[in-house]
């Protein structure tokens, strides 16, 4: 008995069961949408590498270049000196101490959170609020920085963060089923790139193992992985 709707059996029944290129795979994943919302369209990657040793951590940044189809909500807590720089920025929401007691007691209205670096000792009271939701501020990802505009203005142009989970997989979104499809192409090339240039010197074998891409509520559609790494290696 299958879990799935008719729906999805429909949409799953149009994907072969063979590897894709990423210029085939995200126009299908378009073409077999059948959600009557504007789906976030996301990258699932298997990575060969053991998460369990630190030296084959692989986490780190990119800004897509469309974006992600909607501006986060950016909060920075800074001194005094460099909250109205963060305002100028275009930071939703600025202050200092405050906001981490604000935070602690229940209030969520943010998708990102950038600290300066002597906020760190107050901002670290939020781990586990905000290490779940993993958005707490890490100089590795640039959310602790005293260059709040680089930080605000690069999240609000669509940095996405993206870190391996612990069985070796990145998931990370690269737009809106409603996007052109090359925009989807290129924010999914741009994110693919970038995590072969992350890849850790411990790593042996093979590093891209395999690559899905898929929207919120569709099936998945297989990338063939072998000529994207050897691209992103020559870039």
């Amino acid at each position: 008995m299958s879990t799935h709707g008719k729906k999805y059996t429909t949409a799953k029944g149009q994907v072969e069961n063979r590897p894709y290129l990423i210029s085939e795979a995200l126009p299908l994943v378009q073409k077999i949408k059948f959600a009557k919302f504007d789906e976030t369209v996301a990258v699932s990657i298997r990575l060969g590498v053991d998460p369990k040793h630190a030296d084959q951590m692989v986490r780190g940044t990119v800004v897509l270049p469309h974006g992600l189809g909607k501006s986060k909500k950016v909060l920075v807590i800074a001194g005094p000196d460099k909250q109205k720089e963060a305002e100028a920025a275009g930071a939703d929401h600025v202050g200092g101490e405050e906001l981490v007691d604000k935070i602690n007691g229940g209030w969520q209205d943010f998708d990102a959170v950038v600290a300066t670096p002597d906020m760190m000792r107050a901002v670290g009271k939020l781990g586990k609020v905000l290490g779940p939701r993993g958005l707490m501020p890490n100089p590795k990802t640039g959310t602790v920085t005293p260059n709040v505009t680089q930080a605000v203005n690069e999240i609000k142009a669509g940095k996405v963060e993206f870190r391996v989970d612990k069985t070796g997989i990145v998931h990370a979104p690269v737009g809106k089923i409603s996007f052109p499809p090359q925009n989807l192409v290129d924010n999914a090339s741009a994110l693919i790139d970038s995590i072969v240039k992350a890849k850790p010197a411990a790593a042996k074998g093979k590093y891209l193992k395999s690559i899905t891409v898929s929207s919120t509520m569709g099936p998945g559609v297989k990338i063939d992985e072998t000529h994207l790494e050897a691209s992103a290696a020559k870039k």
